[in-house]
């Protein structure tokens, strides 16, 4: 299967495309610094990206004449900035909204799927006009802004055309499955929350749900504070273990009286993801690429550090992050330090042998703008499920209606 991937950043969401089994035509992206990080995997050979058609550039100067239409997948997470909760919160009125630039390649590549992420803050009351307004141009790419037309008046004649339904049976249309997700539920040790906004082009019927969770919390505090399975794993003696933290007694109290045994698997942990890496400050750090420290970690209001023993708050770029306290760990004695480069790509599922350019806030804000790996390819796999059943019906449609003739 064939796709193109807008915004890719450091490369998450494309590289978990590539490990669903699609084959990238484009690797868009305009930041130099996260160019040079895709550029320098490829000269190292790493083979995940290695063949990946980097263009770097602004994807509203993307020449996509040559393109064929029906892709089967466009890919991308347009900036989050004018969304984020670090952000100014403007959304249309934001020149970093790149919703606009995005509807105008599914307009003009016409693919079978896409897959958009952005933040959670998104969601929030204060954008929910515009968040449907973002849907309904995804929902019908070809009912386009006309020249002088404010969005609101873009967005009542979407909606007019939504309740006629016209468009559905006359123009190119998709059918929408807006969802948000934590990624911790999927095996990521990092609470990360995103909305995905996956879309099916019409004609094709497919119904589509997104893929089940795999991890859970309850499992987790099961694993630390009933069975303690959990310490003895990382052989933490029992006088160095933690007390139940007071606003967890009453629900592990319930894990221990009704726990059932289910097929998710505890969270994964910062300590469970950095299990076998050193110190930066140790000797064996020097094995590990991108592993260096970073002096200058504090604690103020709001940002106090991501403890060992539950997965990491969610890694950010920008002020908030770079320096700030979400990037930055709590360790066992209550001391903070941030995290290395290195250590945030394993919260973000990067391979060990992926290395980033730029110092280190440069990667950092690279690696706080990305789709964490594993979650990237859980997506992308239901997708390519869902487009690989659909041709297998219409091979078989095609196939009766020869037997029938």
């Amino acid at each position: 299967m064939k796709s193109v991937e807008l915004f890719a950043g450091a490369g998450g969401l494309a590289m978990g495309a590539t490990l669903a089994g699609f084959e990238s035509l484009a690797v868009v992206e305009w930041d130099r610094w996260a160019c040079d990080t895709i550029r320098e995997n490829q000269r190292k050979g790493y083979p995940l990206v290695q063949d990946w058609p980097l263009w770097e550039g602004d994807v509203r100067e993307f020449d996509w004449s040559s393109f064929p239409e029906g892709v089967d997948l466009v890919a991308g997470g347009p900036p989050c900035q004018p969304f984020s909760m670090g952000g100014r919160h403007k959304a249309f009125g934001d020149k970093r909204d790149m919703f606009p630039a995005t509807v105008e390649v599914v307009r003009r590549l016409r693919p079978k799927s896409f897959i958009i992420e952005n933040v959670k803050g998104l969601t929030r009351a204060s954008f929910h006009d515009y968040f449907q307004y973002i849907q309904l141009q995804l929902e019908f790419p070809e009912v386009s802004r006309r020249d002088g037309e404010t969005w609101l008046e873009h967005l009542k004649r979407l909606q007019e055309e939504k309740t006629s339904g016209a468009q559905h049976f006359n123009g190119l249309t998709y059918n929408l499955f807006p969802v948000l997700v934590n990624a911790a539920d999927y095996g990521i040790p990092q609470k990360r929350e995103r909305v995905f906004i996956v879309g099916f082009r019409s004609d094709l019927g497919v119904e589509w749900s997104p893929p089940d969770s795999t991890h859970s919390l309850d499992a987790l505090l099961y694993d630390q504070w009933v069975t303690e399975e959990y310490w003895e794993r990382h052989r933490i003696p029992k006088s160095r273990r933690p007390t139940v933290p007071e606003r967890l007694v009453n629900r592990v109290r319930k894990l221990e009286d009704s726990f059932i045994a289910c097929d998710r698997k505890p969270w994964r942990t910062v300590r469970d993801a950095l299990i076998d890496v050193p110190d930066p400050r140790e000797r064996g750090a020097r094995f590990f690429h991108d592993h260096k420290f970073q002096d200058g970690a504090r604690v103020y209001k709001g940002h106090t550090g991501s403890p060992l023993d539950l997965p990491s708050k969610t890694l950010k770029a920008g002020a908030h992050g770079v320096p700030g306290g979400e990037n930055m760990m709590v360790r066992d004695d209550g001391s903070v330090r941030y995290f290395t480069v290195r250590e945030s790509a394993r919260l973000q599922t990067f391979p060990d042998g992926y290395t980033f350019h730029g110092a280190w806030g440069e990667t950092m804000r690279q690696l706080g703008n990305a789709v964490p790996v594993a979650l990237a390819r859980s997506m992308t796999c239901s997708v390519a499920e869902q487009l690989a059943l659909t041709q297998l019906r219409n091979l078989a449609n095609q196939k009766r209606r020869r037997n029938m003739a």
